[in-house]
């Protein structure tokens, strides 16, 4: 059986990778994450998740590699992480009382070979006030987040609707990283415990 890797440090994936029942081991790659002049957010998250599990593809023979990416999109606009508490605090205040895009791409590399899976969530704030977004930045949850924010922690009380994939949103959507692993070979379902064998 082959041996699954995820390319990504984010704690918050390697999380959604375990609650699914895969075994993996943790191989950041080391990629250059510069938007490409007139890119799309789409496109964007597309190739650094394919650069992400290619890379380490690349160095692990017969390995599976998982590489994945998120973007917040406000008017076509990417919201990266912020640089600094000040660039949080206006990237929070944009996105108060707005409807705003997740985008998250997942992709299985073997070798050469790399499928990818678009995800696009659509979420909306309630209307924020700079007080609570203060005291939400100097928490430090947003400093390491895309958009500045996370949803599966202290930001999650400012979704007021999500459309879409909530796995996704937290980056990793896992309806589609199951329909990778399946189609190259590797269902998740088949390492899930069996609730006879464990019975005493």
């Amino acid at each position: 059986m082959s041996t699954i890797i995820l390319a990504s440090a984010s704690p918050r994936r390697s999380e959604l990778l375990r609650q699914i029942g895969v075994t993996f081991s943790v191989q950041p790659a080391d990629v250059d994450e510069t938007p490409l002049p007139n890119e799309t957010a789409e496109r964007y998250v597309k190739r650094l998740a394919r650069d992400k599990a290619l890379a380490v593809a690349a160095s692990s023979p017969g390995a599976m590699v998982l590489g994945s990416d998120t973007s917040v999109v406000l008017d076509g606009v990417i919201l990266g992480k912020p640089a600094d508490e000040e660039e949080a605090v206006a990237t929070l205040m944009r996105l108060s009382d707005a409807s705003h895009q997740v985008m998250t791409a997942v992709a299985l590399a073997q070798g050469e070979q790399c499928e990818c899976r678009v995800v696009v969530t659509d979420v909306q704030f309630r209307k924020l006030s700079r007080a609570e977004v203060k005291a939400y930045v100097a928490s430090g949850e947003p400093m390491d987040k895309a958009g500045s924010y996370g949803i599966q922690g202290l930001g999650g009380i400012f979704v007021s609707d999500l459309r879409g994939s909530y796995s996704a949103v937290v980056g990793l959507p896992l309806q589609e990283t199951a329909a990778l692993l399946a189609d190259a070979g590797h269902p998740v379902w088949e390492n899930w415990p069996n609730s006879l064998e464990n019975r005493t």
